[in-house]
C-alpha cells in the first residue's frame, strides 16, 4: 500500500493533472501533502482558504449552511470555472483539470460538537471532456482537533487519487478512500458520483459498498434513488421505521407501515409529516456469505416504486438503530415490528455484550423518544390473533413488559386485511418456486418484478472479482 506522500508525489509528477484547491474550516491539509512532496507546482495552480464568513461569501456567495452539501457544490462550481476559464486556452488540450474543494466543521476551543465536513472533487476523465464529480461526507472521531486535521488531509489524498487510479473498480477505490489512517479515525457515511461518466452509474451501489467495507454504518436513499446523507435527511423529523428483509415486499409490510402510521399520528404536532423508513440489515442481503449486488438493487427499486425511502444498516441490534436515528432528530422515533420480532427483543443473545443485560438493552432502546408499534400475528393453528397487549413475553420479563406496555412505550397497531397474515415473506418465495401463482395477490404489483428475481443488466460486474464497477475505462 502505498503511503500518503508517495501518492501526492505520483500525482504531482504526473504532467496531464493539473488544478486547484480550496478548503475551509481545517487548515490546508490536503494541499500540504502536495506541497511537501516535490513537483507541486506541475500539480498545484492555486491553493486557498476563506476562514472569514465574509470573505467567504463574497467568493462563493451566501449560505444557509456553512458545513453543508450546497456550500460544497458552491465551491466547486466558483473554483472549476475560474480554473478552466483561465488555463483552458492554454493548456486544455493536454491536461485533466480537477478542483478539489471542503467545507469542514473540526473540533474548536472548548467544542463538544460533532465534527464532520463534505468533500468534493470535480475533475475531467480526459483532456477536454465535461467535469465529473465526487462528493463524500465524513465524520471525523477523533478528540484533537490535529488528528482530525491530520486525517482530513489523508481522506483528501486518498480521493483524488483514487479519482485517476482507481475509478474503474468500486470496491478499490472505496477501501482506498481510508488507507494510511487508523481505524475508527474517520467514518465515510455517503459517497456519490455524477456528471459525465457516471450516467448509467448507480449510486446506491457506493452507499452498499461502504457499510459492506465498514466505512459507515448505514446509508439512506429517497423513493427517487438519490442517495443521501441519513443526518441531512432525518434532521429534526419526525421517523417511524419498519425493519425486514423486505424478500420480497409484501402487500403486509405496506399494511404495517399504513396502520402503525394511524397510531404514530397522535404523536405529532398538528401539519408535521414524519419520514418512513424501510430498514435492511447487511445480514438480510446475504446470499450465502457474499451480497447479491442485483437482488439489492432490486429490493431497492421495488420500495422505491411503492415511495418509500430505504435504510441499509449493519445494526442487528435494535437498541443500536434506535441510537443511531437519535443522533438527527428529538423528534418522536417509531419502530413498527411483527409479533415475531418482539419476542426476539427479549432473547439474551441480543444484550450478551450488555452488563446489563436484557434490562440494559431495552433502557438504550428506549432512551430517546422511541416507541414500538407492535402489529398483530395469526396462530396458524388456532386462528387466535395476538396482538401486543395479548403478547406473552418470557416468564422472567412479564412485569417488565407489562411496564412497557402501561406507559406506552410498546403501543398495539390495529390489524388490517387478515388474510394478509396467512403467508410470510419465506411462504410467498416458496410459492413462487413452486409456480403457484397465489403469490401475486400478497405482492404489490411494483414489487413482482424484484419478488421472482428476474435477471437484470443494469448493473455492470466485474466478473473476476464479483464487484460492480464505477464505469468502464475508456
Amino acid at each position: 500500500m502505498a503511503t500518503t506522500f508517495d501518492k501526492a508525489q505520483e500525482l504531482n509528477l504526473d504532467p496531464a493533472i493539473y488544478g486547484t484547491f480550496a478548503e475551509i474550516g481545517a487548515g490546508q491539509e490536503t494541499a500540504n501533502w502536495f506541497f511537501r512532496a516535490s513537483g507541486s507546482a506541475g500539480m498545484v495552480a492555486k491553493s486557498i482558504s476563506a476562514y472569514d464568513m465574509t470573505m467567504s461569501d463574497a467568493i462563493y456567495g451566501k449560505s444557509d449552511r456553512y458545513v453543508s452539501r450546497q456550500r460544497l457544490q458552491q465551491m466547486l462550481d466558483h473554483e472549476y470555472e475560474i480554473l478552466l476559464e483561465r488555463l483552458s486556452p492554454k493548456r486544455g488540450k493536454t491536461t485533466t483539470f480537477f478542483s478539489l474543494c471542503n467545507t469542514v466543521r473540526a473540533r474548536g476551543y472548548q467544542d463538544t460538537g460533532e465534527c464532520h465536513g463534505w468533500v468534493g472533487l470535480r475533475f475531467q476523465l480526459k483532456p477536454g471532456d465535461p467535469p465529473s464529480d465526487i462528493l463524500v461526507h465524513i465524520r471525523l472521531l477523533d478528540d484533537e482537533t490535529q488528528e482530525q486535521k491530520q486525517a482530513l488531509g489523508v481522506v483528501g489524498v486518498n480521493l483524488l487519487h483514487a479519482a485517476f487510479r482507481h475509478r474503474g473498480h468500486l470496491g478499490r477505490f472505496v477501501s482506498s478512500l481510508v488507507e494510511n489512517l487508523r481505524p475508527g479515525q474517520v467514518e465515510v457515511d455517503m459517497l456519490k458520483f455524477h456528471g459525465h461518466g457516471y450516467g448509467f452509474f448507480d449510486n446506491r451501489l457506493c452507499s452498499l459498498a461502504l457499510v459492506e467495507a465498514g466505512l459507515t454504518e448505514s446509508a439512506m436513499f429517497l423513493p427517487n434513488g438519490e442517495v443521501v446523507q441519513a443526518a441531512e435527511a432525518l434532521y429534526k423529523k419526525p421517523i417511524l421505521l419498519l425493519r425486514g428483509s423486505f424478500d420480497p415486499v409484501t402487500n403486509l409490510h405496506l399494511q404495517m407501515l399504513e396502520q402503525a402510521h394511524g397510531v404514530f399520528a397522535s404523536a405529532l404536532e398538528p401539519g408535521e409529516h414524519a419520514i418512513e423508513l424501510c430498514e435492511m440489515t447487511m445480514a438480510n442481503l446475504l446470499r450465502g456469505s457474499a451480497i447479491d449486488h442485483v437482488d439489492f438493487i432490486d429490493r431497492c427499486d421495488a420500495l422505491q416504486a411503492l415511495g418509500k425511502t430505504v435504510l441499509v444498516s449493519r445494526y442487528s441490534e435494535f437498541h443500536r438503530i434506535s441510537s443511531y436515528l437519535a443522533r438527527s432528530t428529538q423528534r418522536p422515533i417509531g419502530i413498527v415490528l411483527s409479533i415475531g420480532l418482539l419476542n426476539e427483543l427479549f432473547k439474551a443473545k441480543w444484550s450478551e455484550n450488555l452488563a446489563g443485560g436484557v434490562l440494559e438493552s431495552f433502557g438504550r432502546l428506549f432512551k430517546n423518544q422511541v416507541t414500538l408499534y407492535v402489529y398483530p400475528w395469526k396462530n396458524r393453528r388456532n386462528g387466535e390473533l395476538v396482538d401486543a397487549k395479548s403478547f406473552e413475553p418470557p416468564e422472567d420479563s412479564k412485569y417488565l413488559y407489562r411496564y412497557f406496555v402501561e406507559t406506552g412505550r410498546v403501543r398495539p397497531v390495529p390489524v388490517g386485511d387478515e388474510e394478509l397474515l396467512k403467508y410470510t415473506s419465506r411462504d410467498i418465495q416458496a410459492l413462487i418456486a413452486d409456480g403457484d401463482e397465489t403469490w401475486q395477490r400478497f405482492v404489490p404489483e411494483e414489487a413482482h418484478r424484484s419478488a421472482q428475481h428476474v435477471p437484470k443488466s443494469e448493473v455492470e460486474v466485474d466478473e473476476e472479482e464479483d464487484q460492480p464497477r464505477i464505469f468502464s475505462p475508456s
